[in-house]
């Protein structure tokens, strides 16, 4: 008796087949596809898009037991200065290592950046109409539109402040931020072999009292360059890395160099006050030092009234400033004698 065909049986074959490459992934399958291409990215910061989003971010719950800390990003806009989006994308990428390099492996969290040009149904999704911004997707978070943004305070210290919000928000260690050394190692060798070679050089110079430390005016420079970098508020501007100058939201070919609030000052205002205290400055010290040792009375006399009518202009500048930007006046008080 001839055995029975054996065609239904190679036509089930490749339809379980399909079945199985066609059914969903499981949480396993996504955290390891997410770790494999967390490991082929230097940084540890996956790149998603439209396609992915959807996979690793819009899974139900049951299948995403990981949390996904999304920095939005946007080509287009690197070039604005007001935004810093690549100043932060690299302190993003530190977060993301220094991460890595304390939890090896780990798949509670991991880290992405989503690309405007090729993602803009992603920011559709997520609601995104401004940047810099960050989104943190945990497992309960069913809509990527509900998922919790970072605010933008986190962006003042960098990947510092990052590193709280995360641990506030899931409760890891992020640990110390791991930043790159100034200097590489030949580097460092170079510069101590030069300060070795230039040692018996600067050492008879300085014996003989010819070197810059020596001359005075070097001395004056530097105290006037300390107090305008002290009056025009220069360490605040490199703390909290003030712009010079934004751009007009209404026209693009417009720069705005002071702005209107007590919240934010720029660049160009600090240095402009700074140049008015420094100017008041200087004029007294030319009275005090130099004027005196004038000997025409005539002299004297228009000099000083020349410093009076400048100082007046340069104070009433900065009130003005002052009152324009706070909404405050600053008003006269007479003693009560006098009214």
């Amino acid at each position: 008796m001839a055995p029975p065909p054996r065609r239904p049986v190679l036509l089930i074959l490749p339809l379980l087949l399909l079945a199985a490459a066609a059914a969903p992934a499981g949480a396993d399958d996504l955290v390891a596809e997410l770790q494999s291409l967390r490991a082929r990215s230097p940084s540890g910061v996956i790149h998603l898009t439209d396609t992915s989003v959807t996979r690793f971010l819009s899974a139900p719950a049951s299948r995403r037991p990981y949390s996904v800390l999304v920095f939005f990003d946007a080509a287009s806009l690197h070039s604005k200065p007001d935004l810093h989006l690549p100043q932060l994308r690299t302190e993003f990428a530190l977060l993301s290592a220094s991460f890595l390099a304390r939890n090896p492996g780990s798949g509670d969290l991991f880290f992405a950046d989503i690309e405007f040009a090729e993602s803009q149904h992603s920011f559709h999704q997520f609601g995104v109409n401004s940047l810099p911004h960050v989104r943190l997707v945990r497992p309960e978070h069913d809509r990527l539109a509900g998922s919790e943004q970072m605010d933008q305070s986190h962006f003042g210290r960098l990947a510092d402040s990052m590193a709280e919000f995360i641990e506030s928000r899931t409760g890891l260690e992020v640990g110390p931020i791991v930043r790159p050394p100034l200097l590489s190692r030949n580097q460092i060798i170079l510069l101590a072999i030069l300060f070795l070679l230039s040692v018996p050089f600067a050492m008879k110079r300085i014996i003989a009292g010819e070197t810059l430390l020596h001359d005075r005016r070097v001395w004056m420079a530097g105290a006037l360059f300390v107090y305008f970098f002290s009056v025009s508020g220069g360490m605040y501007g490199i703390i909290r890395h003030t712009p010079m100058f934004l751009t007009d939201r209404s026209d693009p070919d417009k720069l705005v160099f002071f702005y209107q609030g007590s919240g934010m000052q720029l660049g160009a205002e600090g240095f402009t006050v700074g140049f008015l205290y420094t100017l008041v400055g200087l004029m007294i010290a030319g009275v005090t030092h130099l004027l005196v040792k004038v000997e025409s009375l005539q002299t004297q006399r228009f000099a000083m009234l020349a410093v009076m009518v400048i100082g007046w202009w340069a104070v009433r500048k900065v009130i003005f400033l002052d009152n324009w930007k706070t909404g405050y006046s600053i008003h006269t008080f007479w003693p009560s004698s006098w009214r």
